[in-house]
């Protein structure tokens, strides 16, 4: 986990600790770059507004870190295109004067479908870091999930508010590594595991590498390698993974299972194949996405992988919770995943954008989140989440996704 930022006159010394070696040191920005005067929360309308702020704010390599993608940014992009592609299909003269969108979500019941999706090193965008994330969700009962690389000890942060937290797990080389946290996930109050799936080695996130960072960075890696600007950049993604297990597998599911009695959700699932495989191997729930676009560029869109379920297993949905994050800016962006059958979706980046503000800034973004999905509710003439079904899109836009794909067969699994 992330140790802390401690600021002097030289700048910002931040101090990661990833199991099983020793807090490392990186100097991650400059006099010279550190945060502008940032625009007045009141004038804080969207998401959009949030993401603007912080790249006006952050310090370079701080919003190079949390706004970077893989190579080309192409999924990154197509996560928030590929929404814009669905139509609303509005059905009128409903009484909607009374509306309801609460809901359970891994046996947990929840004032509206979204949580904030597990994001690293928090602190960097405010002093607070996670801390303000957790007291900006508790206010609405937003669930949030704590990063393996979070800014602060997990106990910290679930003890400073009354709220559901989720744990998310990159799996260790060093497996006990990995036990431990489970066990301090359960001892504190955790009431699911997101087991991140989507990233067995780095992704190449060129904006986070170009952005040199100040001093040398110590990975944080068995052998003690180290990860200057050399000809990998300075990635502060890069450096961070050092620690993840290439080796997880399907069969490793029983370990999992073995060390903790969570609910478990695979993160980062992005076809039908494997989908019918968490099926199979018992699993809890799945969260489709593609980790914000930052591990495999050109892999589908968020929302594509959702439908790709509808067109070719459709069954899973009776079987299994089904999640979504990527790409999620809009309340309609939520009314259109969950008219596909997600039960809730997640929000990652602009929750460490609306967290610059600290909790108040993430009070807004939910609240910003909520009048518009209210909003969207009412002029779709639904009054409950039992309501929305495919129906109520237009798809003719993006129904050739699902050219070439036919029903799973088992020989493909």
């Amino acid at each position: 986990m992330i140790g802390y930022i401690a600021k002097d006159g030289s700048g910002s010394s931040l101090k990661i600790s990833l199991p099983p070696t020793e807090p490392v040191e990186l100097t991650t920005a400059s006099p010279k770059d550190q945060p502008k005067g940032r625009r007045p929360l009141q004038t804080i309308i969207s998401t959009h507004d949030f993401e603007e702020a912080a790249s006006e704010n952050l310090s370079a390599k701080a919003w190079a870190f949390f706004s970077s993608a893989a190579t080309d940014c192409i999924t990154k992009r197509a996560n928030e295109a590929y929404f814009d592609r669905i139509w609303l299909r509005p059905r009128i003269m409903k009484d909607v004067k009374e509306i309801r969108y609460d809901t359970k979500m891994l046996g947990v019941s929840i004032p509206m479908p979204l949580f904030a999706s597990p994001t690293a090193m928090a602190k960097l965008t405010h002093q607070d870091g996670e801390l303000a994330i957790a007291k900006g969700c508790s206010k609405f009962g937003i669930p949030q999930t704590i990063s393996t690389n979070a800014s602060f000890p997990m106990a910290e942060i679930t003890s400073s508010v009354d709220n559901t937290f989720f744990f998310q797990l990159y799996v260790n080389k060093d497996r006990t590594a990995s036990e431990k946290l489970l066990r301090q996930a359960e001892a504190c109050g955790m009431r699911a595991v997101f087991l991140t799936v989507d990233q067995p080695t780095p992704g190449k996130r060129e904006a986070d590498e170009r952005v040199k960072a100040e001093g040398t960075v110590l990975a944080p890696t068995p052998n003690g390698a180290t990860a200057s600007n050399d000809k990998k950049g300075s990635s502060l993604g890069r450096t961070m993974a050092g620690f993840i297990d290439p080796t997880l597998n399907w069969e490793d599911i029983k370990w999992i299972r073995k060390s903790t009695k969570l609910p478990l959700v695979l993160k980062g699932v992005q076809t039908a194949e494997d989908v019918i495989l968490a099926v199979k191997y018992g699993i809890d729930g799945v969260l489709l996405g593609n980790h914000g676009g930052r591990s495999l560029d050109t892999s589908p869109p968020s929302i594509m992988i959702l439908l790709e379920l509808h067109q070719t297993c459709p069954d899973v949905f009776n079987h299994i919770e089904i999640f979504l994050d990527g790409g999620i800016r809009r309340g309609t962006d939520m009314f259109k995943a969950l008219c596909l059958g997600a039960r809730a979706v997640g929000m990652g980046r602009h929750f460490l954008y609306a967290a610059n503000y600290g909790s108040e800034g993430v009070e807004q973004l939910i609240e910003i989140m909520q009048d518009e999905f209210e909003t969207t509710m009412r002029m779709m003439g639904c009054t409950d989440l039992s309501q929305l079904h495919p129906g109520l899109l237009n798809l003719c836009d993006v129904e050739h996704w699902g050219n070439g794909l036919r029903p799973v067969s088992k020989s493909k699994l």
